[in-house]
């Protein structure tokens, strides 16, 4: 199996994001995998200007020149594709959405109905399963709404299967060295690591690991505690 893993987060290699991306790559690795982690926030990657071209002109090709020229082959050549996003306002990144955006060359302007009777845009090119792995600097599961509902309808556009979900309120902490989040922290990143393994081995999460995955990091109160002490503290040394 070949995944790619096209990550959304701004903050590339040191985001919280990258590291639950690392986790669930090791484990996918360790299962027989082959995989690739590209940070979008490296590549240029303009927004789509709806000119069409890729429908009339240049059938399957943007008019835009930069990295997605590059970026698309990769997509369509891998066995699973990750969508890997911090939360920001309730969605993707910025440089996902241009992304994202930038697959229409995948498609082409003929409709067809899905199996439900909906119209959508029939596709060119064969798209793999797709993945989402995304956390957020709130404490409850529940900030996910807009994403878990985004993803199952760019499956449905795509034509594909959403194989697998990752979701991590209070991702904030993922990045912290300190003793007492070490414990939590390394039996969070064994679940992502057997979640890869499990998407390589059966294709899926089971219903038992996706429950530990969507448990607390750390106690709620405890986290809310903590992100009001550090933002105190990052106020005061900006003197404000």
């Amino acid at each position: 199996m070949k995944i790619i893993v096209f990550n959304g987060s701004p903050q590339a290699e040191k985001s919280h994001t990258n590291v639950m991306v690392e986790a669930f790559l090791e484990g996918a690795r360790e299962a027989g995998a082959t995989v690739e982690n590209i940070f979008l926030a490296h590549k240029k990657i303009h927004p789509c200007v709806a000119c069409f071209s890729c429908w009339l002109k240049t059938p399957g090709k943007c008019a835009i020149q930069d990295d997605m020229a590059e970026l698309l082959p990769l997509c369509y050549a891998s066995d699973l594709v990750v969508f890997a996003t911090p939360l920001y306002v309730d969605n993707v990144t910025g440089i996902m959405k241009n992304f994202m955006d930038r697959m229409i060359p995948a498609a082409d302007p003929y409709f067809e109905k899905d199996a439900g009777g909906e119209c959508r845009h029939k596709t060119t090119s064969k798209v793999p399963r797709i993945m989402v792995i995304s956390n957020c600097g709130f404490p409850e599961q529940s900030h996910f709404q807009v994403l878990k509902l985004l993803f199952r309808r760019i499956a449905r556009n795509m034509n594909t299967e959403l194989a697998a979900e990752i979701y991590r309120g209070g991702g904030a902490i993922l990045t912290d060295n300190s003793i007492t989040l070490k414990l939590p922290l390394l039996h969070y990143k064994s679940l992502l690591r057997k979640a890869g393994g499990e998407i390589v081995k059966d294709g899926k999460i089971s219903g038992d690991l996706q429950q530990k995955l969507e448990k607390p990091l750390i106690p709620e109160s405890l986290y809310i505690r903590g992100a009001e002490t550090y933002f105190r503290e990052a106020l005061k040394k900006a003197g404000r």
